[in-house]
């Protein structure tokens, strides 16, 4: 499935890398400007799914930027903004932003927001679950590495899609049997490391994801 790709319209180096680099772990395309006018040139070459919009920018300012996507598109538009003024906000949804979000903020908090506006725009296209350079198509079953399919046994893509879905969170071998094997198994933890190690050949460069919590039993977790 096509990853769905985002345009950084914002001038400052520092914020465009942070953004990007958190769009990538998740599994989006980046593409960025560093000013309006450059922004512009961008969306119409490149046709991006969404935009994260700065609205103080050089040689065009991001209300004018907003205002020339919507003449010809209705592409989502995520708005930044350093004014935190109630009048700035409301203007900006006039213009026909989709949401706005005062600086400084947590990138947490921004993915958020792209992914739950992603999901209310492009609904036909959220089938997929898309981690870093794994996607996980869940109506299909089928689970691709950078765009390639890779064969799992039922069990090795339960256990892969219980821990995309719980990313981030150290689980104990034990939460794993019960998720994946069920409460009634009767075998032991061994079981888990023994597909655990096997997802992780399968899943090649990916396979780093997985990483043992000592004492404990696994996380899976996309570095920045």
């Amino acid at each position: 499935m096509k990853r769905k790709k985002v345009l950084i319209v914002e001038d400052e180096e520092r914020m465009r890398i942070l953004i990007g680099d958190y769009l990538k772990s998740e599994g989006y395309e980046v593409v960025e400007a560093a000013d309006g006018a450059e922004g512009i040139e961008r969306f119409e070459a490149q046709k991006p799914d969404m935009v994260v919009l700065d609205i103080m920018l050089p040689r065009m300012d991001g209300w004018t930027v907003c205002r020339k996507i919507r003449e010809e598109s209705d592409t989502p538009i995520v708005m930044l903004t350093a004014r935190s003024e109630e009048s700035d906000e409301l203007f900006g949804f006039e213009l026909g932003a989709d949401e706005y979000i005062t600086k400084p903020f947590s990138p947490k908090i921004l993915m958020a927001r792209i992914k739950a506006l992603m999901n209310r725009t492009l609904p036909e296209e959220t089938q997929a679950l898309q981690v870093g350079c794994i996607s996980i198509d869940e109506a299909g079953h089928t689970v691709s590495i950078d765009g390639k399919r890779i064969e799992l046994t039922p069990k090795e893509y339960e256990l892969l899609l219980y821990m995309l879905k719980n990313r981030e969170i150290a689980l104990s071998r034990e939460q794993i049997l019960d998720a994946v094997w069920g409460f009634d198994y009767y075998g032991d933890y061994r079981t888990v490391d023994t597909h655990i190690k096997r997802l992780r050949t399968k899943l090649e460069h990916c396979g780093e994801y997985i990483q043992t919590v000592r004492g404990l039993g696994y996380k899976f977790e996309v570095n920045l």
